[in-house]
This record gives structure tokens, sequence and C-alpha cells, in this order.
């Protein structure tokens, strides 16, 4: 009887703490092949660097790949890294691994962003990736983790930046963006119309920062349930108190003197502000008396770019000839005597101005 000898290769690692490239887990984080992750380390100089052959170079990226999805189990709840005994990755680099798993693509942010983190908008993830260019499999993890601290802390107690670092342990950048995301996707505001899409994700990240500290029930109450996550309804109630400053013209006219006076020779734009005030004046309290209603506040950032940052536009106001109208607009309200409103008007009108301010491109 033969017997047929058999040889069989294994590739075979024995270590104690856990390699981990950093390089190698963007590639893999970027949703890219390990085919493709190859040749991207190859044209990066790998071979050189590393003095190895393409063979080993895949043999390396494989593991590390293996590595990688191993770990993502662990990674989605990232309090589990520090706790399981499977992989010895020193504090560090837990901390990375973590912080690069939650970073997301800003193009990809603002494609969904206000949209609700549902299937729905799950199934258009393909035109997503093809219009910002980023691989499919990276945008499911990126839009698996909207969701996931979405799901974790909408009904918690609490601030929001807080609570997502809490059960994430993101740093406080990337926690801020976060409670943007989820801000936005609560209150469903409208992002999408094409007067909206020069602003970028930031712009509305900065907005959303805002609205939560000065406009939500935790802005005000620090004990109550969901508080950064809910506008205050009493709050978004009072503001129609502010319809007196338009609809009494003896009151519009004399708010309009004082802005005139402390204005005149410090901006170009004088005679064209002094034209259209009163719209303007007019554009600015109509949009917060109607935010009781929930299709008004989906429509805040279109309502102030079509019925205030246009006309500015239009006109051509610099981004200094706005500031020092609204910095005048807002203060010269206390000198009404028969105006009675000054605390909502400082708490409404100090998030418009800041929000209209970083939405302005001139």
């Amino acid at each position: 009887m033969l017997f047929k000898k058999m040889s069989m290769e294994l590739d075979v690692f024995v270590g104690n703490t856990t390699v981990l490239d950093e390089d190698v887990y963007q590639l893999w984080l970027d949703g890219q092949t390990v085919t493709d992750a190859v040749r991207i380390r190859i044209e990066a100089g790998a071979l050189q660097e590393c003095e190895a052959n393409a063979e080993v170079l895949l043999s390396d990226t494989m593991d590390q790949f293996r590595t990688f999805q191993m770990c993502e189990r662990l990674l989605q709840s990232p309090s589990k890294v520090a706790n399981q005994l499977l992989f010895q990755i020193p504090p560090h680099r837990q901390t990375m691994l973590i912080e690069r798993y939650y970073e997301f693509d800003s193009m990809f942010a603002r494609e969904v962003l206000g949209k609700k983190l549902s299937k729905g908008t799950k199934k258009d993830l393909d035109d997503i990736g093809s219009k910002t260019g980023i691989v499919l499999k990276s945008c499911r993890r990126q839009f698996d983790n909207f969701k996931r601290v979405f799901k974790v802390v909408e009904e918690l107690k609490g601030p929001l930046v807080e609570n997502i670092q809490r059960h994430f342990l993101l740093s406080d950048v990337l926690a801020r963006d976060y409670a943007a995301i989820v801000f936005f996707a609560n209150s469903r505001f409208e992002t999408g119309k094409r007067k909206l899409q020069y602003l970028s994700f930031q712009d509305f990240a900065f907005c959303a920062g805002q609205l939560i500290s000065y406009w939500t029930v935790g802005a005000v109450d620090n004990v109550v349930e969901n508080m950064d996550v809910d506008l205050e309804k009493e709050f978004l109630h009072d503001l129609k108190d502010l319809k007196v400053l338009v609809n009494d013209k003896d009151m519009l006219d004399q708010h309009k003197s004082l802005v005139c006076a402390q204005l005149r020779g410090k901006i170009k734009v004088f005679s064209e502000m002094e034209a259209s005030f009163k719209n303007l004046s007019r554009a600015l309290v109509n949009i917060a008396s109607k935010l009781t209603h929930t299709k008004d506040v989906r429509d805040l950032f279109i309502d102030l770019v079509e019925k205030f940052i246009e006309p500015c536009r239009s006109d051509k106001w610099t981004i200094g000839d706005l500031r020092l109208f609204l910095t005048h607009y807002s203060s010269s309200v206390h000198t009404l005597e028969a105006f009675r409103r000054q605390v909502i008007w400082d708490r409404y009108m100090g998030v418009i101005k800041s929000c209209i301010l970083k939405m302005y491109h001139d």
C-alpha cells in the first residue's frame, strides 16, 4: 500500500500584544477589499519600508483585516473593549480603535443629516456612496454607527454630549458631532433643499450646538428627561409674544430709529439696511412666532436662508455688516420701554444671530 505524503503550509503568528497597523486599520474602515488594500500599501511604499515581498504583505493584510473584523463586535459596544480577554490591546490603542471606528466622513453625514435613521434611508446608501465616492461598506458602517448612537441616547436623561461620551467613549469633538446628528434626526430639520446645499455638515453641526445649548429643556432645567434632544415647548410658545415688535407700528419705528442711529457711518450698506429694516425685522420675528408648529421647526434653516440671508446677500452685505447689524438689532430692544420680553428675546436672538453668521457665506 502506498501512502502519499501531504504537505501543508501554514502562516502562524504567535505574540502577546495584538499588533495593529493604523494605516491598514484605516483601509479596513474605508471599506477596501484585501486586494485593494495590498495595492494601496504597495503604492505607498510598504514593500521597501518593511523589506518584504508581496506575498508577505498580502498575508499581513489578511491577518490584520481578520483581527479588525473580530474586534468589530466589541467596537459596537465600546465599554466592552477594555474588559475583553481575546485581544491584549494597550489602553491608548483601545482609544484609537474606538475613536477611528466612530469617525465619519463629513460629506456622508451631510447627505443623511436630518433624515430618519431607518431602513428607508439605508436603502439610499448606494446612491450616497456613488455621489460622495465613499465605498458602500464604509457608508453602511457610518450609518449603522449613527443609528446605534441615536438608539442608545435618545431616551437617556442628562446632557446629550456627556451621554454620548459616557456610552461610546468618544472625544469631546466627535461626541459633539454625534450630538448634532442625533438632534437633527430627532427634530427632522430640513437640510436637503437646493438652497441649503451650500451649507456643510460643520455649518449645521455648529447650529445644532447652539440650539442644544439654549433652546432645549436642558438649557434651563438640568433634571428633566430627554433634556437635550427636544426643543422646549414652553419657550417656543412664548416666542409668539415677540410679534409685538413688528405689529406695533410705534415700536417698530422706534426700534428702526435706534438701530439706524447706531449704524450710520459704520456699515457700507446703510441705505440698503434702512430701506429693508422692516422686512428683515418681520422675517426674524415671524420665524420665531411660527416655531410652535412642527413643520415650521423643520423649516427653520430654509426660512432663515430665504427670508433673511438671501435678501442681505442680494444687497451685497459683508459678514462684518451683518455682524454689526445683528448685534445692534438685538441689543437695542433693551431700550424699548414698552417691550417686556427681553429674556425670551435674548434667548431667541442669541441663537439666531450665531446661526445666521455661520450660514452667511458672502
